[in-house]
């Protein structure tokens, strides 16, 4: 009866198979796809349960993007709040003389959106971070949050939201210093002018650029090299990590200079402003921007002619900064322009053959001026029908000259072929060493081979042992007296 039942099924399945409809074979099959599909279930679940594997959904995996994108987004918020609160303080230190006093409904107005904007960053801050601990979560495999929040990762909030949070709070009061055509431009300053209620001020101003701390996350999070899926997964097979050195290498290796010249601009313009605000509570030289620009650029290439210096410890300072930066930057610069004044591989290939033309044909002539001189002197030699001494001497000259050349111009295709020899010598070798791990690796593929078959060799006479000794236990072993 099984064997009938075995052929029906065979044969009922065999039509289904040929594209008959037939609505029981429907049925049927849907019956056992739903059957298939909870026993496939269950032993997931079961060997989930015995291994201990847990694998992502896919909610956690769409979750998991939404919080990326949100992150991008709030980082480029809390960047767009952080430039707009510094435009402020500039608007506000710029247009204040000229445009309105101090202590006037439109200074508390701007002083008020200064205040507003550091407590939108400061929310941005606080939402960015969240998101970054919800990633880690996921990540993590849904692990309690309270795990994420490791000292580093506070220390790390702590300092962004003391750094976020400051800005120049202080209350203005009418006049100020009057400018004219020989003084720089005046300063918004307190009941107490000159006193550290004013030095203070400048200082909460000044450090409202360490907000730019936020470009270089912006830059790691908007990067084609993090969004890129190429770019992840062949790093984290290489163990790479994704991070702001990494992106700015890879910027310096591709356009290194517009890298460089906006970074030196920026920094130009900034560290300008930054000495002119020092510098114009004491109504210097050095409060005018043209003068402070000259000033920064002076420092920054380390020149240091001495006509204009800073009056301020906050302005000292300041050009302290921009002389380490322009060290720093002057190195690189070096360094890029070194890499685009070198010749390529092709470039060099084509330089040293033409090279080595134009030197044969000249050691050519060399050697033909040497067999000329020589079948000359050996004509105009005293005693010949065409002798003379003069002509003779003149000869002898001309001989040691055109030898002198001719010694030269070897040495120079000697060390041209010297240096062509160091260039092929760097891919022989590499070929060199290729071929040395192409050897290993096949010599080493054939040791596992023969291991693998001495040790199949092996296990075929251990069972040929087993064997004998079992035929030799049989035939060597007593009889049953009963069967005799």
């Amino acid at each position: 009866m099984a064997s009938k039942t075995q052929d029906g099924s065979k044969g009922d399945t065999e039509p289904t198979r040929d594209g008959e409809t037939d609505s029981n074979v429907v049925k049927t099959g849907s019956g056992v796809c739903t059957l298939e599909m909870e026993m496939n279930r269950s032993l997931v679940s079961d060997s989930k349960q015995n291994s201990g594997e847990v694998s992502v959904p896919l909610s956690l995996l769409r979750d998991r993007k939404l919080l990326l994108e949100d992150r991008k987004r709030l980082c480029a918020l809390s960047l767009g709040t952080a430039l707009l609160g510094i435009l402020l303080m500039i608007i506000y230190y710029e247009i204040c003389p000229y445009m309105y006093q101090p202590g006037t409904n439109t200074a508390l107005f701007i002083n008020c959106s200064i205040s507003l904007s550091t407590g939108c960053l400061l929310i941005f801050i606080i939402l960015f971070h969240h998101k970054d601990i919800m990633l880690f979560v996921i990540d993590q495999k849904q692990v309690d949050w309270r795990i994420a929040m490791s000292s580093h990762r506070v220390l790390v909030i702590t300092v962004e939201l003391l750094v976020c949070v400051i800005h120049p709070v202080g209350s203005y009061w009418e006049g100020g210093l009057h400018a004219d055509s020989s003084s720089s431009p005046p300063l918004c300053i307190y009941k107490n002018q000159g006193g550290p209620l004013m030095n203070m001020e400048l200082l909460l101003s000044v450090l409202m650029f360490l907000r730019l701390y936020l470009v270089h996350r912006a830059i790691l999070l908007h990067s084609k090299v993090l969004l890129s899926p190429s770019y992840r997964s062949i790093g984290s097979l290489n163990n790479t990590n994704f991070n702001f050195r990494f992106v700015v290498k890879i910027l310096m290796i591709k356009y290194p200079a517009r890298t460089l010249l906006v970074f030196i601009l920026f920094f130009w313009v900034t560290a300008s402003w930054m000495l002119t605000l020092c510098e114009r509570q004491y109504q210097a030289t050095t409060g005018h921007m043209h003068t402070a620009m000259w000033l920064i650029a002076v420092t920054f290439l380390t020149v240091g002619y001495g006509d204009v210096v800073p009056n301020t410890s906050y302005g000292k300072a300041v050009c302290l900064f921009t002389g380490v930066t322009g060290v720093a930057c002057t190195a690189m610069l070096v360094a890029v322009v070194t890499k685009m004044l070198t010749l390529n591989k092709g470039e060099k290939h084509l330089h040293f053959f033409m090279l080595d033309t134009q030197i044969s044909n000249t050691v050519r002539h060399a050697a033909a001026n040497v067999l000329r001189e020589c079948w000359l002197l050996r004509r105009t030699k005293p005693g010949q029908p065409k002798g003379n001494r003069a002509d003779h001497r003149r000869h002898q000259r001309c001989l040691l000259d055109a030898i002198t050349v001719f010694r030269h111009q070897r040495l120079k295709q000697k060390m041209l072929n010297d240096r062509v020899s160091e260039m092929k010598e760097l891919p022989k070798m590499q070929m060199t060493m290729c071929n040395l791990s192409d050897n290993w690796n096949n010599s080493y593929k054939e040791l596992q081979q023969r291991i693998l078959s001495m040790e199949q060799k092996l296990d075929e006479l251990s069972r040929c042992f087993q064997q004998t000794s079992e035929l030799l236990s049989q035939v060597l072993c007593p009889r049953n007296p009963e069967s005799r």
